[in-house]
């Protein structure tokens, strides 16, 4: 993982042990992305294929910390060397519809791989707010649930290094 030393720490930053099961399942994805950790934002750079959070000292909880590196994972499982998801490879801008959609895919995957962990009731009321916001975009797809949701299952498979046939 990449390097960001701190200069200062600010008052509101927490001390956080980190959750194995989760360090276990960044870990074990297969073809993983460039991680680095630092700074005070989070994003996936399909140009890059790069994976960025801020470390885990500057979240609340530790769970907050890990939700948001795995809802970033599930964006970087739509690199063109990985599942090759349209939300991904195609260029898009925020707030359009297939923008809208690899938000929502990348939440649900997010929450699948909490609850994979274990972590998925402190970030339960998170993961639901943000995909209410997404949601309301894209109102009227009536398929949008069942098509998000696959896409999402995929995305937390192929973290978990599951093949597609259920192993």
């Amino acid at each position: 993982m990449g390097g960001y030393i701190p200069e200062a720490k600010d008052s509101t930053w927490t001390e956080h042990d980190p959750i194995e099961a989760a360090e276990a399942v960044i870990l074990a994805m297969p073809n993983r992305p460039f991680i680095e950790v630092g700074g005070t934002r989070a994003c996936y750079s399909p140009s890059r294929d790069l994976v960025h959070v801020p470390e885990l000292f500057r979240y609340q909880h530790a769970e907050e910390y890990y939700s948001t590196f795995f809802h970033e994972l599930a964006h970087a499982t739509g690199h063109e060397s990985r599942l090759n998801r349209e939300g991904v490879t195609v260029p898009h801008f925020f707030g359009d519809a297939v923008y809208s959609r690899e938000e929502l895919v990348a939440e649900m995957a997010a929450a699948f791989l909490c609850g994979h962990t274990g972590i998925e009731n402190i970030t339960l009321n998170n993961s639901a707010a943000y995909l209410q916001s997404w949601i309301r975009t894209l109102r009227g797809d009536r398929k949008l649930a069942i098509i998000a949701a696959a896409q999402a299952q995929k995305a937390a498979d192929y973290i978990l290094n599951r093949r597609s046939n259920g192993e």
